[in-house]
Formats: C-alpha cells, structure tokens, sequence
C-alpha cells in the first residue's frame, strides 16, 4: 500500500474542471460573448445551455485527485456509513476509502470485481469477472451468488449494475472479463434479478453493454455500448422488463480517449456518463449539457458524501471526485424513499 498516498485537497491537487459545450467555432461563442469557462482542454459555448449547466456544476467547481497509485480502477459505491468502496481489476481488490485516512483493502481477492452497488438493505452487489457472477455480500460478510448462468450456460462477464426500488438488480453482461473460446451465450445482454432471485433476459443485441442507470422516477434504463459509442434508452415496463429501445446520446471525439464506461443520474434526472475526455453531461431529452474534462481516462463515477452532491471519479490509476450543486440518486435508496422524504 506504500505506493497509494491520500493527498491533502491543497492548491496543489485541484484540477481545473472544464465544462464544456462542443461547438464548430469558439472564436464565434467568444464573439458573442458565450464563453464562460476555458482552458488547456476546451472551451464553452452556447449561451443557453451554458447557464444549465452551471445550475448543475457551477463555473467554479473542480476536479481535486484524491489518492493515486492504483492500476485500473472502477466500480465506485459510497456506503452510508461515510466510506466509498471501489475495484481495482488488476489487482484483483476491492478497496475502502475514507476521508482524513489511509486506503485500506475491503476484499482480495475480489473475484477481479467490476462494478459495485448497494440493495435496499445497504449490502454490496457486485459484478465479477473471474467468478463471471453477481454476487451479494451478506451483512455477516459472507458472499453469495445471485446470477452466474442463464439457461445453464455461464454469464460472460458481469459488469456494471443498479438497484430498482423494488429490490430488483439490473446488470449488464460484456464479454470485458474473459477470452473468447470461454464465451458460451453468444451475446452480450442486459439482465434483471427479480427479488426472488429469477434471472430475466432483457435484450440480447448490444455490442458492449457495460454501464447502466435508471432514471429517478424509474420510467427508464440507460444502457452504455462502449463499442458503439452511444446510449440507449429503454421505457421500464410496469413488469420491469423493457420496451422502446433507441438511441439517447453518442459520445465520440477520436481526439480524446475514453468510451461510454460507467454511468449515473442525478435527481433532476441529468445523465452523468464517461467518454472521450472526461464525464459527459446530458440533459434528460438527450442534449449535450456539456463535458467534464479529467487528465486520465474515467471508467465510472458515484456520489458519495452525506448530501450526495460529490461524483467520485474512478479514472485509471487515480480516484477524483468534484461538488456539484444537484444531488445523484442513492443506490440504496429507491424512489418510495426519496419520494417521502420530499414531503417532509
């Protein structure tokens, strides 16, 4: 662990963030008085969508690293007891982050696990690319499975999930984890687990389905295709199955590096997903609010904190995180919860 070093949020670690509007002529958007923010990444413009987008992240938010030192690592989680849980594949660990202390190992091994969440109840699901499940880890510690094969043949490689509010544990399935001769479906699909515990297949025609959010009210399920280099959106049935699948958002720039990975909503109902250059930011209807600009590639983000208006940023070797003015929806906390603690 001598290689990881917490790093004092000093002068020194902030980042500059950068939001950013793509636009065919920023010396145009500085003519007419558009530009808010820049620097050595892009620049911003678009007047409209400009000032939305400082409702969410305002102009003098940053991106402040937080520890380093890791080889590649994903699948945030804040747990409620103030700590953020996050994979590092390689290394076949799962880690545990606290503020003001030392990064100390959760798991190893990990079953090399990829995304992480939390159930109603606050216990860990996760996505493992060795054992090729989803499993559960009990409040005792013990490690469960949940899903490891569909119609008797092993799952490819359990990737990113969600929690709906009525317990159910939307996942993706990508072949990321595993060579191809191990492969046994011969598709890479979009799962639910029902609450108890039955395995549904959802779609069966993605390319590299890998992060997944619902929308707060639940209406919708967002799917990442990192290959693709766009999102899909699906109508949530009452059922929980889907229907009405097209496309939300691309996000493609062959300047920048980075694909659609990891993906959060925010409660206005904001999509938060990594791409080229950083975390992009989408309106509900699909427009491109702009982009967060991170000096390494993200692979998946969470808010974390006491309020939830932090995105942690897991981004190759180095954890960031950046405040934000709008909270994200908890992931243990569906929306019968959220939707009562409204009306206090």
């Amino acid at each position: 662990m001598s290689i990881i070093k917490n790093l004092m949020i000093t002068s020194m670690c902030l980042l500059t963030t950068v939001v950013t509007i793509l636009n065919d002529s920023i010396s145009e958007a500085k003519n007419n008085n558009n530009l808010v923010y820049q620097n050595n990444y892009f620049q911003l413009a678009e007047a409209n969508s400009a000032e939305n987008l400082q409702d969410i992240i305002g102009k003098d938010a940053q991106v402040e690293k937080v520890v380093e030192g890791f080889k590649f690592i994903e699948g945030p989680v804040w747990h409620p007891d103030g700590f953020l849980l996050f994979s590092d594949i390689p290394e076949n660990t799962i880690y545990q982050w606290q503020p003001n202390q030392e990064v100390k190992v959760f798991r190893r091994p990990s079953g090399k696990a990829n995304g992480n969440t939390l159930d109603l109840q606050g216990r860990l699901i996760t996505g493992e690319h060795n054992n090729r499940r989803v499993s559960r880890t009990e409040k005792d510690g013990k490690i469960i499975t949940l899903a490891d094969k569909y119609n008797g043949k092993s799952m490819n490689s359990p990737n990113d999930l969600v929690v709906k509010s009525d317990g159910s544990i939307y996942f993706t399935d990508p072949p990321y984890g595993i060579k191809s001769e191990q492969e046994e479906l011969g598709f890479y699909g979009v799962y639910k687990i029902a609450p108890d515990g039955q395995l549904t297949l959802l779609v069966d025609d993605f390319t590299r389905p890998n992060g997944i959010a619902l929308s707060p009210d639940e209406t919708k399920l967002y799917v990442n295709d990192s290959e693709k280099g766009h999102i899909r959106v699906f109508d949530v049935k009452s059922d929980g199955t889907l229907e009405n699948g097209m496309i939300f958002a691309e996000l493609k720039d062959s300047n920048k590096r980075g694909v659609p990975d990891g993906m959060k909503v925010d409660l206005q109902g904001n999509v938060y997903s990594t791409g080229p250059g950083g975390v992009w930011v989408f309106a509900p209807s699909g427009k491109l609010l702009g982009i967060i600009a991170v000096p390494e590639k993200v692979a998946n983000l969470a808010w974390g904190n006491n309020d939830y208006k932090t995105l942690y940023l897991t981004a190759s070797k180095s954890l960031y995180r950046i405040t934000l003015k709008v909270a994200g929806v908890r992931p243990f906390q569906g929306i019968k919860k959220l939707e009562v603690k409204s009306k206090k």
